[in-house]
């Protein structure tokens, strides 16, 4: 339709402006494989595909062109059926996209990063009361990717950006992630990632992940230890340092350990592919957050044993609960002295540096 095709360069000339204003909070590593999914996405790619250096080469020198000439220009309002929207009113644009199949998302990503997208509606469910939405093909995206997200109050689970967001992850997976990734892709009949079989078999892998992702979702929206509120305060006032990692780390964790979110729906089910791969993927925060879950799993792959499983998985969310309890309790005490530099301080000395996160003297 030539309304979606309008509206979807409008957000495209967005997620231009964003990703030209905060392309440099990345690692060049980050910034380079971000880059290369976008181009691949770009091109209707699949995510093993590869196209030549010099013409990858050649896309990169545009967008890095294309960006220099927007790095200070503000966003656009979006137009829609004659109506303006501000560009983060992803629930007032909504209500005139979803009838017709379409959704647009919009937020803020890792150090405040704004982040659009727009793409087809393939299903609509609801679980748990939550209206949760599975997302098909993209119409436009940002160099953001995530494989589900939470918005005002409604799921979102982007299929597109899952599928370039698993191969990454599977591609270039850290050391200490080796052995629960061959794991779980054992369970595939899957020995060499680079085979003509795991191509093949990798929609399946992608279609089975699709609820690990859904039940982070759920698990945080069913989070009460950790108030939304609170915690975006603590982004707002460490953007871009180790305690806006740690907020979204302990928020993840509580996600993920919550009755209600991703372990326990991994354990009820008995989805050992997905708890490898869950195992796998853990960022180095949560690593330290949550030791225990490791542990736990090394006797898992031996022995096969799900209480384990289970009472890491409740010891964890207890942890996680406390270490909430006290970043908003330092938190707080530092907004009503007024002296973030000391709430700086006390959480690294009290929170980070316990368990191996702390600044260096």
């Amino acid at each position: 339709m030539a309304i979606i095709s309008n509206l979807t360069q409008q957000v495209l000339k967005n997620c231009d402006i964003a990703d030209a204003q905060h392309a440099g909070f990345y690692s060049l590593c980050g910034l380079v494989l971000r880059l290369r999914d976008l181009y691949k996405w770009e091109k209707k790619l699949k995510p093993w595909q590869e196209d030549g250096v010099a013409e990858v080469s050649e896309w990169i020198d545009r967008k890095e062109t294309c960006w220099e000439s927007l790095v200070d220009t503000q966003f656009e309002k979006l137009t829609f059926n004659q109506k303006n929207f501000d560009p983060l009113d992803a629930e007032g644009l909504n209500a005139h996209l979803n009838p017709l199949g379409i959704c647009y998302g919009s937020g803020y990503a890792h150090f405040l990063k704004p982040t659009f997208f727009l793409a087809e509606i393939t299903a609509k469910k609801i679980i748990n009361d939550t209206p949760v939405y599975i997302l098909g093909h993209e119409y436009a995206r940002d160099l953001f990717t995530t494989p589900a997200l939470t918005q005002n109050g409604q799921i979102f689970v982007r299929l597109a950006a899952a599928r370039f967001w698993l191969w990454d992850q599977i591609s270039y997976v850290k050391q200490s992630g080796r052995a629960p990734m061959q794991f779980a892709l054992a369970s595939y009949g899957i020995t060499d990632i680079n085979s003509a079989q795991m191509r093949r078999t990798f929609e399946t892998i992608a279609a089975a992940e699709t609820t690990t992702y859904l039940y982070h979702e759920l698990g945080e929206l069913a989070d009460t230890y950790f108030d939304r509120d609170i915690w975006r305060a603590i982004i707002a006032a460490f953007p871009h340092s180790p305690i806006e990692m740690l907020a979204r780390a302990i928020k993840d964790v509580l996600a993920d350990t919550h009755p209600g979110g991703t372990l326990a729906h991994l354990i009820k089910n008995r989805k050992s592919a997905s708890l490898g791969f869950y195992i796998a993927f853990r960022e180095s925060f949560t690593q330290k957050l949550f030791p225990a879950l490791g542990k736990a799993f090394e006797s898992f792959m031996v022995h096969g044993d799900w209480q384990h499983i289970e009472e890491a998985r409740q010891r964890g969310f207890k942890q996680a609960h406390e270490q909430a309890k006290k970043l908003v309790s330092i938190f707080l005490e530092g907004q009503k002295q007024s002296d973030l530099k000391h709430t700086r301080r006390t959480i690294d000395t009290q929170i980070l540096a316990p368990i191996g996160l702390g600044t260096k003297p």
